[in-house]
């Protein structure tokens, strides 16, 4: 039997924990058909007893737009310590099911599924293939391959396209009979439906990045190009070079360029990505001449117009290969009618009542190959309850923690900072300098083990704003850099506080006198502590040790803290405080070094000329000279900002 090739890594499911249950494997038309790219958790079941009866109808109306045009599920893992063939027989069930009603009964005709089984912790994993779509038929599987660098398997091969759609939708109904404004709105979707639908429509593909000079920047494809049905595993061959293959028709490398001479970054970040545009008005000169008109619809009774405003917004994953008429056929439309259909459903029952605010954002969470688009309501703002029990659920299928906001909106894949013209826009929000320890040698530590801040922050220092702070404002500097790590994961929007902000939190809690503010007076980790807790809410802990001599010994103790919070630490002694960005760590021989961010420096934000002088680098405790880094006859407090439990 052919091989698996498994993409995520080491397929870690997030299942050890909670007991029997089921995945969805998610592959692509344009890989091999036994490649599994991704794996999202079944989160509706028949009933609560019994994890591993999924209800296929729920979890199709969710994954039919979670899931981007382009990637599709292709089987399914159940875990259990039952009979091993038993379970793959009810994961290729399952599979089947859900796919019959995602693409419907002809698609999943004659397709290979994959029936995986796992133990309850995940091991002893094993892999059985139907070829047919039937679970009577099973073959066992006995080479799975892991992907080293997945991807780039995936961006290397593939592309986005991107499609905006504003669509207004006219609402008429009888004022004394609202049950009317049902039918009233599944028309006027239908009709939406049928104009993307039409033959007529002309949809226009531009690359987000610059084209080569000779090439023109745009292309225009007509609207319905192949039967809605098509199988893109049977198109997929054709775009390659096959049978058939139209040699003069583009396809989407025209507008995916290359990556620059010795780039090995491969992310959706950085994905070639095709910005598609509709135009509903035919471009041909009609044969007979026509005048406007206007139609006259008698009602019997009082009527009224409700225009319902959705935004669509979709994303869809190509082969740079396929052809741009099948690409738009195939996957745009198709994507577009989904998320008008899932709109529709999501606001019909309130439609009257009150309008909601439905939006699609795009994410690419961490250890997700593929983006996933997410639909949120924006009546009540993020910290509305059923927002977050949405997020909280979205946090559960992909396996991601409940710790940290991933999936808020401030997270979204921003597609603005690209122009047609190929420039960036500027960054939004600060120009400071951020994450300044990527790149930098390790410690010298022999046999350690790196632990580092997670996420990034920016480097806050002396003089900067064109504030001199200089010999007293080193601890205000290192709280800053936290805040902004705050900040930049997500976990509040306010902006960084100014020196006098910071003394202000400080007078309004008590802990100071008015007259602190606008003074020069230091603040230590205890002080940092409380800011911490009034504008963020963060909790910290805090570590005293009686001498700089003594600080090695909490290595051990600071690793877990980078490893399990991931928050950069203030170091406070004496009438010096320093940013903590990780440790290396030696546990056999003690040996250890800091990675030390100085906010000292007084000098311009030039990157080179602070890693260059050591005020970003790495300290060891004790030099090869013999110098000590951390004093002996000062005190020393650590502040470790904990991550708040959020989503």
């Amino acid at each position: 039997m052919g091989s698996v090739k498994i993409l995520c890594p080491k397929l870690v499911f997030h299942n050890a924990d909670s007991g029997p249950g089921i995945h969805w494997l998610v592959g692509s038309p344009f890989f091999p058909p036994l490649t599994i790219v991704s794996s999202l958790r079944c989160i509706h079941a028949l009933t609560s007893s019994d994890s591993t009866s999924p209800d296929l109808r729920q979890e199709s109306e969710e994954l039919r737009t979670l899931i981007i045009k382009g990637f599709e599920i292709i089987g399914a893992l159940t875990f259990g310590n039952s009979d091993f063939e038993e379970n793959a027989r009810k994961s290729v069930d399952a599979a089947c099911g859900l796919r019959k009603l995602l693409y419907g009964e002809s698609q999943c005709e004659n397709q290979p599924v994959i029936g995986a089984v796992a133990g309850l912790d995940g091991s002893d994993m094993r892999f059985f293939i139907s070829e047919s779509g039937h679970e009577t038929s099973l073959e066992s599987v006995t080479s799975i391959v892991y992907e080293d660098h997945p991807e780039n398997y995936v961006w290397e091969k593939g592309c986005l396209l991107r499609c905006e759609l504003p669509v207004k939708l006219p609402v008429y109904y009888a004022v004394n009979n609202p049950s009317d404004v049902e039918k009233a709105f599944s028309r006027a979707t239908e009709a939406a439906v049928a104009k993307l639908r039409d033959p007529q429509a002309v949809y226009i593909l531009e690359t987000s990045s610059k084209a080569s000079v000779d090439r023109p920047p745009r292309a225009i494809v007509r609207g319905v190009q192949l039967d809605f049905k098509t199988d893109l595993s049977k198109v997929w061959p054709l775009a390659v070079g096959g049978e058939g293959f139209d040699a003069n028709s583009l396809s989407c490398s025209y507008f995916s360029m290359k990556s620059k001479a010795g780039s090995l970054i491969f992310s959706v970040e950085n994905a070639a990505t095709i910005q598609v545009g509709v135009l509903f008005n035919s471009l041909e000169k009609s044969s007979t001449p026509a005048a406007p008109f206007a139609e006259y619809l008698p009602v019997q009774e009082e009527a009224r117009l409700l225009t319902v405003d959705i935004k669509l917004d979709i994303l869809c994953f190509a082969a740079k290969e396929l052809p741009l008429s099948y690409a738009v056929s195939s996957l745009v439309i198709p994507g577009l009618v989904d998320q008008i259909n899932t709109l529709k459903n999501l606001i019909l029952p309130n439609l009257l009542t009150q309008h909601p605010q439905l939006r699609p954002y795009h994410f690419n969470p961490p250890g997700v190959l593929h983006p996933i688009t997410v639909f949120y309501e924006l009546s009540f703002g993020e910290t509305e309850l059923k927002q977050v029990e949405v997020r909280r659920s979205l946090h559960s299928r992909l396996g991601l923690p409940y710790d940290r906001p991933l999936l808020r909106i401030a997270n979204a894949l921003d597609f603005s900072r690209l122009k047609s013209s190929g420039s960036e826009s500027l960054q939004k929000g600060s120009t400071l300098l951020k994450d300044v320890h990527i790149g930098i040698p390790s410690s010298g530590v022999a046999g350690g083990a790196i632990s580092l801040v997670q996420g990034s922050y920016e480097y806050h220092h002396y003089l900067q704003d064109g504030f001199n702070d200089s010999g007293w404002g080193c601890a205000y500097r290192s709280l800053q850099t936290i805040v902004s790590w705050f900040r930049l994961q997500n976990y509040t929007s306010i902006d960084v506080p100014s020196h006098r902000e910071i003394q202000q939190s400080l007078v309004e809690i008590g802990d100071k006198d008015p007259s602190f503010v606008g003074s020069r007076e230091w603040i230590g980790a205890i002080e940092l502590s409380f800011v911490l807790d009034k504008l963020l809410g963060v909790t910290c802990k805090v570590i005293n040790v009686r001498s700089g001599a003594e600080l090695p010994e909490k290595c051990r103790e600071l690793a877990l803290h980078f490893e399990t919070q991931g928050t950069p630490v203030m170091i406070g002694g004496g009438v010096l405080a320093y940013t903590l960005l990780g440790v290396d760590y030696n546990e056999a021989s003690g040996d250890c070094g800091f990675l030390i961010l100085d906010p000292h420096y007084t000098g311009t934000d030039d990157l080179k000329k602070i890693v260059n002088a050591g005020w970003c680098g790495w300290k060891k405790a004790v030099d090869n000279k013999g110098k000590n880094f951390f004093l002996h006859d000062k005190f020393y407090n650590l502040l470790l900002p904990q991550r708040p439990n959020m989503v």
